[in-house]
């Protein structure tokens, strides 16, 4: 079994997010089209989206941060394991409160989703003039077009959140923002 497939298992069987195949994919194919070489990333989970980035190019770096301590020492003990650890910088902390420095060519947000426009103003003033900023799981599993099958009162408060942070996405006139289908939604934003 190799290291991804063991993180795979991991994140099935303990019930941890991480990006779908589908979506992990197209992410990876964008990169290297784009040939971006400095990333953020907010939200680590188990290291799985930031040893797939960093298997693309020997010179892409990675810097992720996680605030949930078990994933966070999960993600630690992979990425130690991987041959990937020196382009990986993997922070322990809320991306809402860290203090992260730098300039970067993409910025991949899969965190808290009520957070989503937070991040986005956050992080956006280290994203350089023509970098991306990606986002996952603006379909949330079907709720956001489908928001009447929302069943609880969270899950609908949530998917409301993901739809206003799509709003938020298109009212924005200094980035040009596509909405892909592939895995759980995605959204490329460029920095005009």
């Amino acid at each position: 079994m190799t290291l991804l497939e063991e993180m795979e298992q991991y994140a099935l069987e303990k019930d941890v997010p991480i990006m779908q195949q589908e979506g992990i994919t197209f992410m990876c194919s964008f990169i290297k089209e784009h040939q971006l070489k400095s990333i953020l990333e907010i939200g680590s989970a188990i290291g799985y989206s930031a040893i797939r980035m960093a298997m693309l190019d020997k010179n892409i770096h990675i810097t992720t941060i996680e605030r949930d301590e078990e994933r966070y020492q999960k993600a630690k003990e992979y990425i130690a394991r991987s041959e990937y650890k020196d382009q990986i910088t993997l922070l322990y902390g809320d991306a809402l409160e860290a203090n992260i420095q730098g300039s970067y060519d993409m910025i991949f947000i899969d965190a808290a989703k009520a957070q989503y426009i937070r991040f986005f103003e956050r992080y956006e003033p280290l994203l350089i003039q023509g970098g991306y900023i990606i986002t996952d799981n603006l379909k949330f599993h079907g709720f956001v077009e489908h928001p009447e099958t929302a069943t609880s009162r969270n899950l609908r408060q949530l998917v409301g959140k993901i739809s206003r942070f799509i709003n938020y996405l298109k009212s924005r006139d200094d980035f040009d923002t596509t909405f892909l289908e592939q895995g759980d939604g995605i959204g490329i934003s460029k920095k005009k």
